[in-house]
């Protein structure tokens, strides 16, 4: 049986892929839990230094929930002998990864694929796409994934993009910040390496503690961020990659990082 997920090692960065492209790479519960435990994999090992998602085929990344009358697992359904709904779990294992996510959008990303879209750290897209969160066509409003929505998207632009339902091209969201690079469709693995060489030449220490400390200052009042910030600063420096950044730079030479 083809997995629904495919998790590959690539030159130190962990390709996860939802294999579904028949479904646009809707997801339900296995395709979550599949996609929690590729990421966990890839935090566990030392030698990864990003992690890129993406869908399979070309017509979507994620289309959101899987809704088909015959799809396995509800995306509404509600286990009240549970504390969170198991996509709240997967952000929540995004938001504490300590490697760099890079979403490669070579599709649709819409409702929850929107969503995992905003929790990447980083993303390019294909120029043909389209982005959006129908939700309210529905009945409905994108709750779970609005937490990382906020984080990415300025309050107005998403209060307009939730209640209208309407999708939006590849150049808005570069415009919105939403992604960081547009590309023609030709183009998208040759930016994507790109930015991946840029990524992965940086201090696997220094991506691991900057990473933390972003995620942890967005949330704290401006005079808790600065004494947060000192204290991972005084960490950061004595880690062996700073000393050997510093050493690099006064022997002008290139550095080579231990992730220590």
């Amino acid at each position: 049986m083809t997995s629904l997920v495919l998790v590959e090692r690539r030159d130190g960065v962990q390709w996860i892929t939802i294999n579904r492209a028949e479904r646009r790479n809707a997801i339900n519960e296995e395709v979550i839990r599949l996609l929690g435990e590729g990421i966990d994999a890839a935090v566990a090992d030392r030698a990864c230094r990003a992690i890129v998602l993406t869908g399979a085929g070309d017509k979507a990344f994620c289309a959101g929930g899987d809704l088909q009358k015959n799809a396995d697992g509800n995306p509404f359904g509600v286990d009240y002998s549970r504390p969170q709904h198991y996509m709240v779990e997967l952000f929540k294992r995004i938001q504490n990864c300590t490697l760099p996510i890079i979403a490669r959008v070579n599709g649709h990303a819409l409702a929850g694929g929107f969503g995992l879209l905003c929790a990447c750290d980083m993303a390019v897209a294909a120029d043909d796409i389209r982005i959006g969160a129908p939700e309210s066509r529905i009945g409905m409003t994108p709750m779970t994934i609005l937490p990382h929505m906020l984080r990415v998207i300025p309050a107005r632009r998403l209060q307009e993009i939730c209640i209208t339902g309407e999708q939006f091209t590849a150049q808005e969201a570069l415009d919105w910040g939403i992604v960081n690079y547009v590309v023609p469709r030709a183009q998208l693995d040759e930016k994507l390496d790109w930015l991946l060489a840029r990524v992965t030449s940086a201090s696997p220490t220094a991506v691991r503690l900057g990473k933390q400390t972003f995620n942890a200052i967005r949330d704290l009042s401006l005079r808790d961020a600065l004494e947060y910030s000192q204290t991972m600063f005084a960490a950061m420096a004595s880690t062996e990659d700073a000393q050997e950044g510093r050493a690099s730079f006064v022997d002008k030479r290139a550095p080579h990082y231990t992730g220590r």
